[in-house]
């Protein structure tokens, strides 16, 4: 172990990132084998008190590693494993998803975030091809200190949420919709060019980056 990384031959383990950060690092799983994997979360889990996440796992994946490993919890419909979830702060997150195909990030961001101690409210198919099913929800939104907004499509719900809430808006584009979307480039173009301003807007399908911009902004008070 040195001063803030552990160096497994394979991988270098930030041990420190916790105590820079808040948080520990979090494995992504992809591209990693259940060893790697393994070897990794053991690091962190010795070297920090908070959280350890694995995302984006294959179930197959998750079992090896969590035999493994004990005490990590599985949500299948997020793809994360998380050992020593953080207790629940008073900073309450609505996860606001347009589409039922958008369910899966939406499940990634309202994991991460519940996984990291923030309060998480989720809203299902609120698009705004019905925009009344949102607006049913305003007292909802009112109670927000974050909003995750995911949205694929012409990613146009972070522009009416944005417009309905003075919290800060984190806006989540997705690879759902056809042939003109370009697997997410439509919608991701359409956030950064919202006439709401002071969105904040992270990568395609990416609900972890999402949570992690709403655990920093609840950091920051």
């Amino acid at each position: 172990m040195t001063d803030g990384f552990e160096d497994l031959g394979y991988a270098r383990a930030d041990t420190g990132r916790e105590r820079r950060l808040g948080l520990p690092e979090v494995v992504y799983g992809p591209g990693k084998t259940s060893e790697q994997i393994i070897g990794v979360v053991r690091s962190l889990l010795a070297a920090n008190t908070g959280p350890v996440l694995v995302t984006r796992l294959s179930d197959e994946v998750a079992a090896a590693v969590g035999a493994a490993v004990p005490g990590g919890q599985h949500d299948p419909a997020a793809r994360l494993l998380v050992w020593r979830p953080a207790p629940r702060r008073a900073f309450r997150v609505v996860v606001v998803s347009a589409g039922t195909s958008d369910a899966p990030v939406a499940a990634e961001a309202a994991a991460v975030a519940g996984a990291v101690g923030l309060d998480v409210r989720e809203l299902r198919d609120v698009g705004v091809a019905g925009i009344h099913r949102l607006l049913a929800e305003v007292e909802v939104l009112a109670g927000a200190d974050a909003v995750i907004c995911i949205a694929g499509m012409e990613g146009a719900l972070p522009s009416v949420v944005g417009g309905l809430v003075g919290c800060p808006v984190i806006a989540v584009p997705t690879s759902v919709g056809y042939g003109a979307t370009f697997e997410g480039v439509t919608p991701l173009l359409a956030m950064l060019s919202s006439c709401a301003p002071g969105l904040v807007v992270v990568n395609i399908d990416s609900g972890f980056g999402a949570a992690v911009a709403a655990h920093r902004m609840a950091g920051s008070r």
